[in-house]
């Protein structure tokens, strides 16, 4: 179970790091009446640190290092 976990952590950290490199900025739309919005812009640092993380995560459950239950 917790080898799914990490993989799709991983994935996760992987799209998102990827989603940052792609955008320069993207518009938060409010809900309520009053119709505020905020600009969201991600800091220089972000995509590659959310790749990195997200491909470490990857490759640690890929290794196959890991002790199953029954051992």
């Amino acid at each position: 179970m917790w080898k799914s976990i990490f993989l799709a952590a991983g994935i996760f950290s992987c799209l998102l790091g990827v989603e940052f490199l792609v955008i320069d900025s993207a518009t938060i739309l409010s809900n309520s009446e009053n119709g505020g919005s905020q600009a969201f812009s991600p800091p220089d640092w972000a995509p590659w640190s959310f790749i990195s993380v997200g491909a470490v995560l990857i490759l640690n459950v890929v290794s196959g290092h890991h002790k199953s239950a029954s051992e």
